[in-house]
């Protein structure tokens, strides 16, 4: 159990650094999620290999394959929007609209999977609603829907559209979901790079590094320290853990990059994480 929670823990602060990572990188953000979908996908597939689960794709349900390559086209989606968001509107604010997604899955869930909404799912609807409100209020009056926001939001959408999908697949399970999840999202990426390509850019070596960092480090060996940890936690110590990933990237983005959230926007960042937690951890007592 000590292990699984250093795992878990581990993986959500490294997912919380992915913004800071791709700061450091002079590539334009379908560029960023080409490098780490190839990267990453490959380390996992080749740790799945030695692992042995290859098999797991030849035995599972053909609906299932199908669902989980809709849900490397959704985390495709997920990832293009919440890079173009990271440098349209700096990591924090990006982070903290692209957490309105557990939000649009308790909306979703009720239409796929039936599931009713109780007392403190729309608790926490109608207080993260509130803090995007506090958050980007003051942008929208000023700027209108800008750029940087939609691609927060359809980041938001591609995550809880990724969550569904992948509640779908039954009997994949192990790094070779993940794997292919990734690998799956390359080629969708591929064709984004191949139709909206810069040309080439100069890369040094401290881009070299933070490309590798985020394709091996951030996504390969932290989605297999994921996977690993939380098959042995509860799903509410999941929910509680996973809050650390967005901390993290609050709390580095304004000490490494000055992101300076106002009071406004500190106060919508505690009820968009709030309502979350709220909805996901408060449960009714028999």
């Amino acid at each position: 159990m000590k292990d699984s929670y250093i795992k878990f823990i581990l993986a959500t602060v490294i997912f919380g650094t992915n913004g800071i990572i791709a700061s450091h990188i002079p590539l334009s953000s379908y560029e960023i999620v080409l490098c780490r979908t190839v990267l990453g996908g490959t380390f996992l597939l080749i740790l799945a290999l030695c692992r042995r689960q290859w098999h797991v794709l030849f035995t599972a349900p053909r609906r299932s394959l199908v669902w989980l390559v809709l849900s490397g086209i959704f985390l495709a989606g997920n990832w293009l929007f919440l890079y173009e968001a990271y440098q349209q509107i700096g990591v924090s604010l990006a982070t903290l609209i692209c957490y309105f997604g557990p939000v649009l899955i308790m909306i979703l869930s009720r239409f796929v999977f039936h599931e009713p909404f109780t007392l403190p799912k729309v608790a926490g609807m109608i207080i993260v609603t509130g803090g995007m409100i506090c958050i980007n209020g003051a942008d929208f009056q000023a700027n209108g829907l800008s750029w940087g926001l939609v691609c927060g939001l359809l980041c938001a959408l591609c995550f809880a559209l990724l969550i569904v999908a992948m509640k779908k697949t039954a009997g994949i399970s192990g790094i070779i979901s993940p794997a292919c999840q990734l690998l799956v999202a390359s080629l969708v990426v591929g064709l984004v790079t191949c139709t909206m390509s810069s040309g080439p850019a100069a890369l040094d070596g401290t881009a070299i590094a933070c490309i590798l960092c985020l394709g091996i480090v951030n996504t390969g060996i932290g989605y297999s320290l994921y996977f690993s940890g939380i098959q042995n936690l509860s799903a509410q110590t999941v929910s509680i853990c996973g809050y650390i990933e967005p901390l993290t990237a609050l709390a580095l983005s304004g000490l490494l990059l000055g992101e300076v959230l106002t009071a406004v926007q500190w106060l919508g960042a505690v009820l968009v994480l709030g309502g979350v937690a709220l909805s996901e951890l408060w449960h009714r007592r028999a």
